[in-house]
């Protein structure tokens, strides 16, 4: 009798309860946990960005040290053009192997916004969303959260799918169109790695990159390359090309509404490393990375530079001329 009472009671526990039910939050203390008493991770994975109707490929290699160090290295699969994002005890950086330069920031990177290709991010954006949804389908843990990407506010949300190991397969991001902006898919994922004296250090990730891409280099801009998108009230005032000692420089100034000038200049690698000081925040282009101030954008595309300023535009505004600009000429 008994038994029968101890039977009905486990399972009632169940049925009333969900005794044994795995929850989300569960899942997220595991991670958090695997996370926090490792001493870092090291991820391969394949990185799929959308921006208007073209579509971006990327390899990406994470790696992580515990005490605040990270080198993520992102290789665009279409050209092999190689840049790094490099967090160390010295600030942050955006290394561009090829060009033999790179730009130092005095930044909050990576805590100021939501990045797709480091876990602790992810996690954070899991916890931080009071309204996550998860399920348990077919051996995976699957996550749909909010997130911070203040560079793009059409980005809402993100699909974070876990496997019963607890090791990260897949992160969607999707915008307020539940579109798939950015997909990143794990090859692989090592809690346990093992990294070399000065991994992390500047000069010597420099000195021993293998350089595998073919630099796009050219002296002259046979045309000016315009933005798609302009804002409300604003149009192409006056075009200038100016010779430099090795090379060209457009200078294409926006009046109206919205003013703001676009510089194009061909592209030099330097002749030794050279780290340039900058304002402002690491931001993903097109098919590279750049640097966002608050009233300016810098990236380099298709072997040329582009630099584009404004007293009035907000960031937002900036962001969207600049994304628009076409990689092929196109009529004014």
């Amino acid at each position: 009798m008994k038994k029968i009472s101890l039977t009905l009671l486990v399972l009632v526990c169940f049925l009333v309860t969900g005794c044994g039910k795995t929850t989300g939050t569960d899942i997220l203390k595991k991670l958090d946990k695997k996370v926090d008493d490792g001493k870092g991770y090291v991820m391969t994975a394949t990185l799929e960005v959308l921006n208007n109707d073209d579509i971006y490929n990327y390899e990406v290699e994470t790696a992580y040290k515990k005490d605040d160090y990270y080198k993520i290295t992102l290789t665009n699969t279409a050209n092999s053009h190689e840049q790094i994002i490099l967090k160390n005890d010295d600030g942050v950086y955006i290394l561009t192997p090829s060009l033999n330069k790179s730009f130092k920031f005095q930044s909050d990177w990576p805590y100021n916004n939501s990045q797709i290709y480091l876990l602790q991010s992810i996690l954070s954006d899991l916890n931080n969303d009071e309204k996550r949804t998860f399920k348990n389908e077919d051996k995976s843990y699957v996550f749909t959260s909010s997130v911070n990407y203040p560079n793009n506010r059409n980005l809402v949300k993100q699909k974070v799918t876990f496997n019963d190991k607890l090791e990260l397969n897949e992160v969607i991001v999707l915008d307020s169109d539940d579109v798939p902006n950015m997909t990143l898919k794990v090859k692989d994922i090592d809690f346990s790695p093992s990294f070399k004296k000065n991994y992390f250090d500047l000069e010597e990730i420099m000195s021993t990159i293998n350089i595998e891409e073919e630099t796009i280099t050219t002296s002259a801009i046979d045309e000016a390359i315009y933005p798609l998108a302009l804002p409300e009230g604003t149009k192409l005032a006056n075009e200038e090309k100016v010779d430099m000692t090795d090379g060209e420089r457009v200078i294409l100034t926006f009046s109206g509404d919205k003013p703001f000038l676009l510089v194009e200049e061909t592209v030099r690698v330097m002749d030794e490393f050279t780290v340039i000081p900058t304002m402002g925040e690491p931001v993903m282009f097109m098919d590279s990375l750049g640097v966002l101030s608050d009233n300016s954008v810098s990236f380099t595309s298709g072997g040329i530079n582009y630099y584009l300023v404004s007293d009035v535009m907000n960031q937002d505004e900036l962001l969207e001329v600049a994304n628009s600009i076409n990689v092929l000429p196109t009529m004014k």
